[in-house]
């Protein structure tokens, strides 16, 4: 597959007011991508589009081989993983963990939906293993910590063995330890060569993984910068993308801003 991910001149509109204004983007397999841009940017419309939950207003939609509307949609999703405030909102609290991870098999929120094998569940298990919460398969999901429960989602995401990661601000809300907890999660994942490609949200340089390969600068619905991690994380660019003199450092394989 020579991209995973294919834009052209997407945009997006509410009340004809624009949100994303003609957006082209490629995803190659074995890329890891951060967006980054400041509150409105259009940054979790933009994942929307790209794991098949929203319709552009214009543009053309290629995500794994998949024409966005030539294909059935709900079929297609099950290849691609996906974490956002809007998924945990949607489970039951006293769902157990193990379940969470589990019913991501049929993009189901319930586990009654459908009937489930112990490979299913062995598969759940393993899942929870790769984040080091297995002790809390049996767990109601609502009793979690942030951290515990972000750590699920992404438990959640792998399950299908996806062929695309869409993470829509994970680390939102997290202290300090359950922040750097998680990052390192995603960049043991993301440095995993057998990983499906990621794409990453976030508002925050410090939040972004070693291993990232690739960053797109998003302001007002407009890329301003995207490309090789390196030549976009730089002054000039950062600082235009949220409206502020910003220095930029790269230090130990992590990235910080800070005011001038």
């Amino acid at each position: 597959m020579a991209r995973v991910l294919r834009l052209r001149g997407v945009s997006w509109r509410v009340d004809g007011a624009p949100i994303l204004r003609g957006v082209d983007w490629d995803v190659h397999p074995h890329e890891r991508w951060v967006v980054l841009g400041p509150n409105g940017s259009g940054k979790s419309t933009l994942l929307r589009i790209a794991a098949l939950t929203l319709h552009p207003s214009t543009g053309d939609v290629e995500v794994l081989g998949g024409r966005l509307g030539r294909i059935d949609v709900r079929q297609h999703r099950r290849a691609i993983g996906v974490t956002s405030a809007a998924v945990a909102g949607s489970l039951r609290a006293d769902l157990h963990v193990v379940d969470v991870v589990m019913t991501a098999r049929y993009g189901a929120l319930e586990p009654w939906w459908h009937t489930y094998t112990d490979h299913d569940r062995t598969r759940a298990i393993e899942c929870l293993a790769l984040f080091d919460i297995v002790d809390l398969a049996e767990h109601a999901f609502g009793t979690l910590s942030s951290g515990e429960r972000q750590r699920a989602l992404l438990a959640r995401a792998l399950m299908n063995d996806p062929d695309l990661l869409v993470l829509d601000e994970p680390t939102a809300g997290l202290d300090v330890g359950g922040r750097e907890t998680l990052v390192a999660d995603l960049d043991r994942l993301a440095a995993d060569v057998a990983s499906p490609p990621v794409v990453l949200v976030t508002h925050h340089l410090e939040e972004v993984p070693a291993s990232f390969t690739h960053a797109l600068l998003l302001r007002h619905g407009t890329v301003l910068a995207k490309g090789p991690i390196d030549d976009v994380l730089v002054d000039d660019q950062v600082s235009r993308c949220f409206g502020l003199e910003l220095v930029v450092r790269h230090d130990g394989g992590r990235w910080s801003a800070r005011a001038r």
